[in-house]
């Protein structure tokens, strides 16, 4: 560990939030419950937000844009929030001002703004992680494990979903092609990510869509193949409630993961010849939709002088985005964001 790792160590991680909406509160909310954690300033575009949200959770300073946020030496880590079509410059901004990030889901737009981020934390020698906080719940942990450790042998299909039943009116964010709006990036990138953290990047990608008339999905179906022979079934949806659902398929059983399966109370493992096997979540991890594991990773890296989590490693978020970026091409969404700035 490094001096400044070392003396890290020693303290909390003082943390600064970008945007003041649901996921920010809810993050915050978990941030609160950490000892090691303290919540140091908050930023919003309107001040008004800002100071609610500090009166809420008992930040000492509320700033009325990003850059005061972003220039706050006090802040160890940002966490941004924004909505992901601002990700690239939120993050960005924070970065080149020396803050160490971690930026929600989808990480960006495409995969040249991720590309650019990665390339602003190295130069800047800056921790950055998406919150990805899938990859850091225990059971989804020791489901990999599991995986990776042969318990159904080779890996051969993989199946997710998420969808959600709406309507959501032509004005919602969800349908606005300027917000990065259709099911793939706000809920599609949940099964993309499960088959990955799998299988990693997949060698082929085929999809089909439902678009909407403003010209984003409405619901997408797309298979990732592999050349050891794997594939995987994913699909999101905005127009129709699915199950949220995951299972994995190898060449000696099957695991199986219910309702919510990026944030699980339990699966259960088959294998041939033997009784099924049900893994549950501890209580002590708290609740499901608890954003506390993520944070203690980032908390634990940071103090180490890591600049990136081997649970959430960069290639494997830029590997997500050239997929994504893969099955918008095959059905014909485009976003403003995605031209050259």
């Amino acid at each position: 560990m490094s001096e400044g790792g070392a003396a890290m160590a020693e303290q909390s991680v003082r943390w600064g939030i970008l945007a003041t909406g649901g996921i920010a509160a809810a993050f915050a909310a978990d941030l609160v419950d950490l000892p090691d954690a303290e919540i140091v300033a908050v930023a919003s575009r309107r001040r008004e937000s800002a100071e609610a949200f500090a009166d809420r959770f008992g930040v000492e300073r509320a700033y009325g844009d990003w850059e005061s946020l972003a220039a706050d030496e006090d802040v160890d880590v940002v966490y941004v929030a924004t909505p992901h079509v601002a990700h690239r410059a939120a993050a960005g901004l924070c970065l080149e001002a020396g803050r160490s990030v971690l930026c929600e889901k989808p990480f960006t737009l495409n995969l040249r703004q991720a590309e650019e981020l990665v390339a602003l934390a190295r130069e800047h020698g800056r921790f950055l992680m998406e919150a990805m906080w899938m990859y850091c719940n225990p059971l989804v942990r020791r489901l990999k494990a599991l995986v990776d450790d042969g318990a159904i042998g080779e890996v051969r299909t993989v199946q997710a979903d998420f969808g959600l039943a709406g309507p959501f009116p032509p004005s919602h964010r969800l349908r606005d092609p300027a917000l990065g709006g259709g099911a793939l990036l706000d809920l599609g990138v949940y099964p993309v990510s499960f088959a990955q953290l799998l299988l990693g990047e997949p060698d082929g990608v085929a999809a089909s869509a439902v678009l909407s008339p403003e010209g984003v999905d409405l619901q997408t179906g797309a298979v990732l193949s592999w050349e050891s022979g794997a594939l995987a079934s994913v699909h999101c949806s905005i127009v129709g409630g699915t199950a949220v659902t995951a299972s994995v398929t190898g060449s000696r059983g099957r695991i199986d993961v219910p309702a919510g399966f990026f944030h699980p109370e339990r699966f259960v493992l088959h294998r041939d010849g033997r009784d099924p096997q049900e893994f549950t979540a501890d209580p002590a991890d708290g609740p499901r939709t608890s954003l506390r594991h993520e944070a203690r990773e980032v908390m634990r890296a940071v103090r180490a002088g890591e600049k990136e989590s081997p649970l959430v490693p960069l290639e494997g978020t830029l590997a997500v985005l050239r997929t994504l970026d893969a099955v918008r091409e095959r059905v014909g969404v485009r976003y403003p964001g995605d031209e050259q700035a």
